[in-house]
């Protein structure tokens, strides 16, 4: 009986970039990044009760918290990030209070300062930073005082956990473009911003079947609302008229 080798090489799986840069290169043109977002930072902690309940009394929402003996996790999130934090007992080889600059967005930095003020927390005055956001390479790197010039981005406060793990509030009230991702799904809504947005959808489509042939109002709705959610005006998200008319052929009376 004769035995086939297979050569090392034929056993390995080809990779991009295998054939130089060029070929690299071309794969990056071809194909769209996978989807990549950012899920969990790692705190340590010297008490994990303690750090519980800091943050707990932020506002930010437990999601868990097991306990094992030897290993225990923790996890909250800051109220509507998509982003969350760790923290426990044999998570993370991290120091307690070693994690340094992580940045809170908000839209009212002063807002968000007096929330943190009432719930307890030493909170720094609001400040900009000379050489321009997270430049501490300056002398005197923080200047007091929101940004002079009022832009987002530039104004800053600053607090710490019990353990000295270090925070920054920062103002962002306009993003700079490409600064956003395009959104696969709907924005979260509140109960009564959806029930306001039905009601402004019932109105307008009223008017519109006042002067439409015979049709399904869901088939309207469902453009209407869709470009709604996903931050059309009302004017803008009257394209359900065309979609009515472009799909589903239901043209005026």
């Amino acid at each position: 009986m004769t035995t086939t080798k297979i050569a090392k090489d034929q056993t390995k799986q080809s990779r991009p970039g295998d054939s130089g840069p060029a070929d690299l290169e071309n794969y990056r043109q071809r194909v769209k990044p996978v989807d990549m977002k950012l899920e969990v930072v790692v705190l340590g902690v010297s008490d994990v009760d303690r750090a519980k309940a800091f943050y707990g009394n932020l506002g930010w929402r437990l999601d868990a918290d097991f306990d094992f003996g030897d290993f225990r996790v923790v996890q909250l999130t800051p109220h509507n990030s998509e982003a969350s934090i760790i923290f426990g007992k044999g998570v993370t080889s991290a120091k307690p209070g070693s994690a340094d600059n992580l940045v809170l967005a908000v839209d009212d930095i002063d807002a968000a300062r007096d929330d943190l003020i009432a719930r307890g927390v030493a909170v720094s005055e609001v400040f900009h930073y000379a050489g321009g956001p997270f430049n501490n390479a300056v002398e005197n790197p923080r200047v007091g005082g929101r940004d002079p010039q009022g832009r987002s981005y530039f104004s800053f406060a600053s607090f710490e956990d019990p353990d000295g793990n270090g925070w920054l509030l920062q103002e962002i009230q306009t993003r700079l473009p490409g600064r956003e991702w395009e959104l696969t799904r709907a924005r979260a809504i509140d109960v009564a911003t959806l029930a306001e947005l039905l009601r402004e959808t019932e109105e307008r489509h009223g008017h519109y079947e006042k002067t439409h042939a015979e049709h399904h109002w869901w088939d309207w709705y469902a453009p209407y609302l869709s470009a709604r959610q996903n931050g059309g005006s009302p004017e803008e998200a009257a394209a359900a008229d065309h979609y009515m008319e472009e799909v589903l052929h239901i043209l005026p009376r």
